[in-house]
């Protein structure tokens, strides 16, 4: 109700963000409630276009039959106008809801006052930034009608774009509503002696208002679904608790245990301090460190993250920055290439700069398993920790991900999270198996 309330209200009067942001359940009734608050506006609102955008042909084709089946009722049915159509229905007060292709040219030619987005998570990107652009407000007959763009779906990816429409919501950008199966549950069934033995009592408990507040998801339905899935997709698909991590590099990765607020008593006047850095054309990362030779702990402590940037600013970051100058850096083997521009390599050009970089030539898969065994060694204690000020770094040991679409391939995703993970590798294999400093020959 409170979703309702938000996606028909445009007084604005609570000053949250008009666009609106569902996050629940598959099967808690996103697609019903979005053709629900579309026929509130139909309704209300005379004039008003709606258009339904949705992460395939399917499921676009369920609202609109929710719509369809609404308008048939014997209450509604006199307000059509015409026939309804498999992709559009209009009312004789003059307003109309659409069902749109996801393409480009479908949504790039269109203005309308409210865009419905089901199930975002199986956008194409490029369309979803291009829905950014099609709202408008208008003053109707009936009143002011503000633009807004409503985003409903699961989120199972964490490097999907339901997680970064969500993250907006933190920002003040939009307006987040969530739920999860212990919502949309059915009155409980059982026996007081029965719920110990029941596949969802730890669900049933999660129930603020108890059996009063009941759902429209049986006892027994929610049962076998959970016995059919891991607890990892459960939590995820049905819990909305966080996404899986199945398709990321790195699965050990756990915020709660890696990421820090601040370095152990004496680590940075005792550590050694150490640097890590990708030479990315378009976007190159530079990450401090210090490694804590006692106990073989690494702490990232910083990072600077540059877009377009030059070499020469990372090398004045280093220098007169708040952290102790490196020992040494960890770079990509191929800064030893010489520019066609310079004639000098960026590892001649840190080193003339009276840094020392080091290299190793490993597989990419050797490094990624060296920074994986320092999140979650086979023994012992974790023994890698970023500082919770390096947000670049933490989102990419969040979302740097296999293709989910090919399974054979071994080689990560470059989809910009590979910056800061390169420059995580390319630091740990240079501290773990040792690094070259110089080019020679063998004569």
């Amino acid at each position: 109700m409170e979703y309702l309330w938000h996606a028909f209200d445009d007084r604005g009067e609570n000053g949250a963000a008009r666009d609106g942001v569902v996050w629940a359940c598959r099967g808690g009734g996103k697609t019903l409630l979005g053709a629900i608050a579309t026929v509130a506006d139909l309704v209300f609102n005379d004039g008003i276009q709606v258009r339904i955008l949705a992460g395939s042909v399917e499921q676009g084709s369920r609202m609109h039959e929710h719509l369809r089946r609404a308008f048939t009722r014997a209450e509604l049915a006199p307000l059509v106008r015409g026939r309804i159509t498999e992709r559009r229905i209009e009312l004789r007060n003059g307003s109309r809801v659409e069902l749109l292709a996801q393409s480009q040219q479908s949504v790039r030619g269109t203005r309308v006052h409210r865009l419905r987005c089901d199930e975002v998570e199986l956008f194409d990107e490029e369309v979803w930034e291009a829905a950014q652009l099609v709202t408008r407000s208008e003053t109707l007959k009936t009143g002011l009608v503000r633009g807004s763009i409503d985003a409903l779906s699961t989120m199972h990816m964490p490097f999907g774009l339901m997680r970064r429409i969500v993250g907006s919501c933190a920002e003040g950008k939009r307006t987040l509503f969530k739920w999860g199966i212990a919502e949309v549950l059915a009155p409980c069934v059982c026996a007081d002696d029965q719920r110990e033995g029941c596949a969802v009592v730890e669900e049933c408990g999660m129930r603020g208002g108890g059996d009063e507040i009941a759902g429209h998801v049986s006892i027994e339905d929610a049962s076998r679904q959970k016995g059919r899935v891991s607890r990892e997709v459960w939590e995820s698909e049905m819990l909305c608790l966080r996404p899986t991590r199945r398709e990321t590099v790195f699965p050990e990765f756990d915020e709660s245990v890696h990421v820090v607020d601040a370095l152990p008593e004496g680590v940075d006047a005792s550590g050694v301090w150490l640097a890590g850095m990708d030479f990315g054309f378009r976007t190159s990362v530079l990450l401090w460190a210090v490694h804590d030779q006692r106990q073989d702990r690494l702490f990232v402590v910083d990072e600077r993250v540059a877009h377009n940037g030059l070499l020469r600013d990372h090398v004045q970051a280093m220098r007169s920055g708040a952290w102790p100058v490196p020992r040494w850096l960890g770079v990509d083997p191929a800064g030893r290439a010489t520019s066609d521009q310079s004639g000098r390599s960026n590892v001649e050009l840190l080193r003339a700069s009276g840094f020392r970089p080091g290299w190793r030539t490993a597989p990419t898969r050797t490094g990624l398993e060296m920074v994986r065994a320092r999140l979650r060694p086979a023994h012992g204690e974790p023994r890698l920790f970023i500082h919770r000020r390096c947000t670049g770094l933490i989102e990419a040991l969040r979302s740097y991900h296999f293709d989910p679409k090919d399974q054979w391939r071994q080689m990560p995703i470059k989809d910009g999270h590979d910056h800061a993970a390169d420059a995580l590798r390319y630091l740990i294999v240079c501290l773990d198996l040792g690094f070259e400093t110089g080019v020679g020959s063998y004569v």
